[in-house]
């Protein structure tokens, strides 16, 4: 277990805050720029796409956490409204809703279904805005922890990404594979040297301006088990610094957090949260599906990829759900 006087010497060498200038809200995607996304489409040799998100629904691994709710989805209008909508709809003016829709079925032959969802943004396959998490008072950049309000985040937001739609070369390590498993049991988290083990076992190199997917097997044991808090090993803290140095756009995992639940630093809950998040200024994304891309990996031997994730416009949100597209 690692210092909290370690953790702060780390923070203070990867802190991002001024590199982009002082109203910088974008942080590590500064790294992807027009040649970063030109280099990505040339490596789209086969055709092949390959979706990093899993479902949102009653399966999906959150909900463990009293204030993440699993999504709810509900029918507003369905095929067995039909026949009732047009025998009380009109015939009912207590409900605007009965009335207008059995106006649009009166009207012609015209049917139609609805839907809505209701869920937390971070219920699945997601990206962690930059004002998730913050310690000391300050987000990423030094803006105050204060400017997120019950209103939303008004500095880093998930909707400031959109000048950008993370659209970039992708890397996958698999460390299901490197270690010889089929999941990363707890205890034994990844280490920055490990990192480049894999990534040299694999053939490939880092770059900057990347988008490293850290393949775990947590999603396969959580469909197992049906743990949403299934404990299994990620990256160690001690990562920050390997993805400071190789100047990563962002890092995903398919696990439930990327780091491990096992904390390494004392007095610290998620310490990778807060040095990508809040110092680096660096996007995790969660819950990223990755085993068809790995299998196809491993058959052809080409670990890199066109990544497309773009998260969804949510005013002022700390995080978005989001079904990452890998093209080979």
């Amino acid at each position: 277990m690692d210092s909290l006087s370690e953790f702060h010497r780390v923070a203070a060498e990867v802190r991002n805050w001024g590199r982009w200038g002082n109203a910088d809200e974008l942080g590590t995607l500064n790294f992807i720029d027009d040649d970063k996304v030109q280099q990505a489409a040339t490596l789209v040799k086969k055709g092949k796409v390959f979706p990093l998100g899993i479902e949102f629904g009653t399966s999906s691994p959150q909900g463990s956490l009293d204030f993440r709710n699993k999504p709810m989805h509900l029918m507003t209008v369905d095929g067995g409204d039909e026949t009732e909508w047009a025998k009380y709809g009109s015939r009912w003016p207590a409900n605007g809703t009965a009335q207008q829709i059995s106006g649009f079925f009166e009207a012609s032959p015209f049917r139609f279904n609805d839907d809505m969802i209701i869920m937390p943004l971070q219920a699945s396959t997601q990206w962690d805005a930059l004002s998730h998490v913050y310690y000391d008072g300050r987000l990423y950049n030094g803006f105050p922890a204060s400017s997120v309000t019950s209103a939303g985040a008004f500095h880093c937001s998930i909707d400031k990404v959109d000048v950008k739609g993370i659209t970039t070369r992708g890397v996958l390590i698999d460390m299901v594979k490197h270690r010889g498993v089929d999941f990363l049991e707890p205890g034994n988290d990844i280490t920055p040297e490990e990192l480049d083990d894999a990534a040299a076992a694999q053939g490939v190199t880092v770059q900057r301006g990347d988008v490293v997917a850290v393949r775990t097997g947590w999603i396969a044991k959580f469909r197992q088990t049906g743990n949403p808090m299934e404990p299994s090993s990620g990256l160690s803290w001690t990562v920050a610094s390997w993805l400071h140095d190789h100047e990563i756009a962002a890092v995903a995992a398919d696990n439930i957090q990327v780091e491990s639940l096992e904390s390494g630093v004392e007095g610290m809950f998620n310490p990778l949260h807060l040095l990508t998040l809040r110092d680096m200024g660096m996007m995790l994304g969660e819950f990223w599906f990755l085993d068809d891309l790995a299998a196809d990996c491993a058959t052809d031997g080409v670990y890199e990829f066109q990544l497309v994730a773009p998260p969804l416009r949510v005013t002022g949100a700390v995080g978005s759900p989001v079904n990452p597209i890998a093209l080979k």
